[in-house]
């Protein structure tokens, strides 16, 4: 067996025998496994998609991109979510000053008088909202062509910063010179303000620094003077461009025409009265009602106070007193010539000198209460 040589054509025609016989049946039975096995991995991804609810190769629309970053909610309304939120986190929240709104809410109402007074027109004034940015976003979103006018606050030794965009520039400058009602205010692009114009927005803002000063009267007296006017916001750098900042949107309304004035106070220069703003007020005057202020006063000087005429004061051991007898004399120290003190309880008003006045007596005021004082003091 050994030593037999292999056939090659017998091996070959045996191997095509054998493909040959079951080749059809082979390749059918393959196919089917295969199948089978690829229904069956089907089958599971459908079971785990179903219990999954998404497929996991799915693609996120624009919605659910804008909501993970965050760019879908209310700028206006200041309500961030998602990574924006996260960024936004390391401002302070202006609702930490609970006074800002009682401030400006009260600055309102007094801006809407002396702008009335100013223009002689009829103006509305209206507060927006109140937010925190930071110093370098609120710079780089300034619509241009606008006017910075740059302010000290004297007694927090610090800078605020007011911004008047152009529509209410142009609107004031039309009021002020007579320009026709009824028609809207024009807008010129393209140029620099001019000396009017500028001088005509300064003495605006110089009305708003005053009401703005009465409105912080209440709480911390403090004097708003203006500083420079800008129209670049570079020249208007106050503070750094990562502080943060307390942001007060005006709207200004006169009749068909009108625009917006912002106000913005970095944190560094409402440090001084932090605890004044953090308080919660109830009420809308400060916890001070001048109604009741001036009726109390009133009613003060009206009240009637007895006072008692005080000739002379000695001392007498108890068994002196209670052997007096009547028309016995008790000799006192005072002559007519010496000052008598008039007294309201224990308190002394004033002293004088003792006399007649028809058939009354009299005591002529020579010294008061604070001369008297200083009197005893000396002695």
């Amino acid at each position: 067996m050994a030593d037999e040589p292999i056939d090659d054509e017998a091996m070959a025609a045996e191997w095509e025998a054998m493909a040959g016989g079951g080749g059809d049946d082979d390749q059918d039975a393959m196919a089917a496994e295969w199948e089978a096995m690829a229904g069956g991995d089907g089958a599971a991804e459908e079971e785990d998609e179903d219990m999954s609810g998404a497929a996991p190769g799915r693609v996120l629309d624009q919605d659910e991109i804008d909501s993970l970053l965050g760019f879908d909610g209310d700028a206006d309304a200041g309500e961030t979510t998602g990574i924006h939120a996260l960024i936004n986190s390391a401002l302070v929240s202006y609702e930490r000053l609970p006074m800002m709104d009682i401030i400006f809410d009260r600055m309102v109402r007094m801006m809407s008088t002396s702008l009335r007074n100013f223009t002689s027109d009829n103006i509305e004034v209206s507060l927006d909202n109140i937010t925190s940015v930071r110093f370098g976003d609120y710079l780089n979103s300034i619509p241009l062509p606008a006017m910075l006018a740059v302010f000290r606050a004297e007694e927090w030794d610090n800078y605020g910063l007011m911004t008047i965009d152009s529509s209410l520039i142009y609107s004031i400058v039309d009021v002020l010179l007579g320009g026709r009602r009824g028609t809207a205010a024009m807008r010129i692009e393209g140029r620099p303000y001019t000396t009017i114009e500028q001088t005509l927005v300064e003495r605006m803002i110089s009305v708003v620094l005053k009401d703005m000063c009465g409105a912080f009267e209440p709480l911390s007296p403090v004097n708003f003077t203006f500083d420079r006017l800008e129209t670049n916001p570079r020249f208007a750098t106050i503070a750094r461009p990562p502080n943060a900042a307390v942001l007060i949107k005006l709207r200004v309304d006169m009749e068909d025409r009108g625009g917006r004035l912002e106000v913005l106070f970095p944190y560094a220069t409402l440090e001084p009265i932090r605890e004044l703003l953090l308080q919660r007020f109830m009420g809308e005057k400060f916890g001070r009602d001048t109604i009741w202020e001036t009726h109390l006063a009133t009613e003060l000087w009206r009240a009637n106070v007895d006072l008692m005429a005080i000739m002379d004061e000695t001392e007498m051991s108890l068994g002196e007193v209670m052997n007096l007898q009547v028309g016995q004399t008790v000799v006192f120290n005072k002559t007519p010539r010496d000052e008598i003190v008039l007294k309201c309880g224990d308190v002394a008003m004033v002293s004088g000198a003792i006399g007649r006045a028809g058939q009354h007596m009299a005591v002529q005021v020579r010294r008061t209460a604070e001369r008297l004082q200083s009197a005893n003091m000396e002695e």
